[in-house]
């Protein structure tokens, strides 16, 4: 039984025969301890994460200070022409009109990290509503909510996002990252699923159902956490799919050419600049190419890390043999002081 003590910070829970209070700082550090000490234990045991981590913090950089003090690329901005590593003014060289393409490449990037959150922020968020209320409620909800998510798979994607494009022309990153999405997340839902039918079984669940706890907190408290592996790797696939999409929808010109992507950058390389005849102008066409390959490489072992960093049995060991090797520590030092 839990109640709240006679001071508001403090919390009293009934067990059989005894009585334990739990203080609001006993509760920040239960919380500190779960879901930022162990991850981060986990993360930087994992050379993948920490590989990850860093291709994505460049990116994140250069969209917010790269863009902000690095210049715009415009016509005649530099000599026309150059090639890599001419001149510091142009250190990646120019199109045949004078733009920069570093600044080209790096003026692209806040847009496209704006397009990945939202796509990928979208896509997992109605897939977790979808798949845990269909999963859990079960009955007519479960064949409702199932039969929209059918319906949602059997429509081709491309085809839809190209044709909600041309109608609407959208120009906000956001909406942009939404209409990539707008039906990728039916296959997740259905996953999801599939793995609250297992969970709304277990034990803990069943008690919590008991005591009278509310659907939304036996959600939020005991469902939804245990799907948080799943659904972080599934939110990397998704960004990393809009990455892709959206890259595709621009080189063929589907999508607005009014927001800088690094599609346009192909898009211009291969029929203005001709740069697959002759090899020329080459350089175009593979800066865009680094660009995107990075921050997939990036996502994709974001991914396999987080898939470790939530996974509760490493995260125990490696938690244990922390505090193993600080109470070594401890028991050292104290051998020193009595020395």
């Amino acid at each position: 039984m839990v109640s709240d003590g006679p001071d508001t910070d403090t919390f009293t829970f009934e067990t059989s025969g005894s009585t334990v209070e739990v203080t609001w700082s006993d509760r920040l550090q239960d919380f500190y301890e779960e879901f930022i000490y162990k991850p981060g234990l986990v993360a930087w045991d994992d050379r993948r994460t920490r590989i990850g981590a860093a291709i994505m913090s460049i990116y994140v950089l250069m969209g917010i200070l790269g863009a902000w003090f690095y210049p715009a690329p415009e016509s005649n901005q530099v000599e026309r022409g150059l090639g890599p590593f001419e001149t510091l003014s142009a250190p990646l060289g120019s199109t045949g009109s004078g733009e920069d393409v570093l600044g080209m490449v790096i003026h692209a990037t806040p847009e496209m990290l704006i397009m990945v959150m939202s796509g990928g922020i979208f896509a997992t968020g109605v897939a977790v509503l979808i798949g845990t209320v269909a999963g859990y409620k079960g009955g007519t909800v479960d064949r409702a909510l199932t039969s929209f998510s059918d319906v949602a798979m059997s429509i081709p994607g491309l085809p839809l996002v190209m044709v909600l494009a041309v109608v609407f022309r959208p120009r906000d990153p956001v909406l942009i990252g939404v209409l990539l999405t707008i039906n990728y997340w039916a296959g997740l839902g259905r996953s999801i699923r599939s793995q609250v039918l297992t969970l709304r079984e277990e034990s803990y669940v069943e008690a919590s159902r008991t005591m009278g706890v509310s659907t939304s907190r036996i959600l939020f408290k005991d469902i939804i956490p245990n799907l948080m592996p799943f659904v972080l790797v599934n939110f990397a696939n998704a960004a990393r799919y809009v990455v892709f999409a959206s890259v595709g929808l621009y080189y063929l010109g589907v999508l607005p050419s009014s927001v800088d992507n690094w599609g346009l950058q192909l898009e211009n390389a291969y029929s203005q600049e001709g740069a697959l005849v002759g090899g020329e102008a080459l350089y175009q066409l593979i800066a865009p190419m680094i660009a995107i390959m990075g921050i997939a490489l990036g996502l994709i072992l974001l991914a396999q890390g987080l898939d470790r960093v939530f996974n509760p049995r490493v995260r125990t060991r490696l938690a244990g043999e922390s505090e193993a090797t600080a109470g070594n520590e401890d028991r050292e030092t104290n051998t020193e002081v009595n020395m």
